[in-house]
C-alpha cells in the first residue's frame, strides 16, 4: 500500500531498496542518532532488513516500512515505518530517516503526518509513540510539528556512536490528532 502526499510517495520497502537504505544509513549525519550504526556493506543492511521484508506478505504483520521518494522525480530521500504493539494496546512506535541533502525542506514532517493519518484513520490505532536522542533537535522539531507531546526522558538508553544518550519519549493520542 502506497501512501501519497503533496510532494512524496511512500512505497512499501522491498528487497530492491537495500542499496538505497544502505546509502542512507552510511551517511555520517544519519548514523549519528541511529542505534544500528553505519553498516559495513549492503549485505549487513539486507540482514537488518530481512525481518521487515519477510513480513510484507503476512496477514498479521507487526512491522511496516516504506521508502520515501519525491513524487515527481521518484528520487529516494529516506525511509519511514512503525512497529505495532500487541493488538489490545492499539499502539505503534514510529521511526524515520531522511538523507541529509533533503533536510530542512519539511519532508520528514510531511511523511510523519501521512503516517499518523494511516495509523489513526487506516488502522484505527489509539496511540502513536516515537523516541529520539535529546541532542537530535531536528527530529524533536518534527515530532512537535506533527502534534506529538514529549512525555518523558529515558536516561542513557540509546547506544550511539559517541556513547550512551538519553532519549526523549513522544506520543500523540487519536483524540489529539483529531483536534
Amino acid at each position: 500500500m502506497n501512501i501519497d502526499t503533496a510532494r512524496l510517495k511512500m512505497v512499501p520497502l522491498s528487497s530492491e531498496d537495500v542499496e538505497d537504505i544502505f546509502q542512507l544509513h552510511s551517511e555520517e549525519e544519519v548514523a549519528r542518532y541511529n542505534t544500528i550504526g553505519i553498516p559495513e556493506n549492503t549485505e549487513v543492511t539486507r540482514k537488518v532488513l530481512e525481518p521487515l521484508l519477510a513480513t510484507v506478505k503476512e496477514e498479521e504483520r507487526t512491522a511496516f516500512s516504506w521508502t520515501i521518494r519525491l513524487k515527481e522525480e521518484g528520487e529516494f530521500i529516506g525511509e519511514i515505518g512503525f512497529s505495532l504493539a500487541p493488538a489490545r494496546y492499539k499502539l505503534a512506535t514510529i521511526h524515520y530517516s531522511i538523507l541529509p541533502k533533503f533536510w530542512g525542506k519539511g519532508y520528514a514532517t510531511e511523511a510523519v503526518k501521512a503516517l499518523l493519518k494511516f495509523c489513526f484513520e487506516g488502522l484505527g490505532l489509539h496511540r502513536i509513540e516515537a523516541g529520539c536522542a535529546i541532542e537530535n533537535l531536528a527530529s524533536i522539531r518534527v515530532l512537535e510539528k506533527v502534534g506529538m507531546r514529549q512525555e518523558g526522558r529515558k536516561r542513557k538508553v540509546l547506544p550511539l556512536k559517541d556513547g550512551w544518550s538519553d532519549n526523549f519519549e513522544f506520543a500523540i493520542l487519536k483524540e489529539d490528532y483529531l483536534i
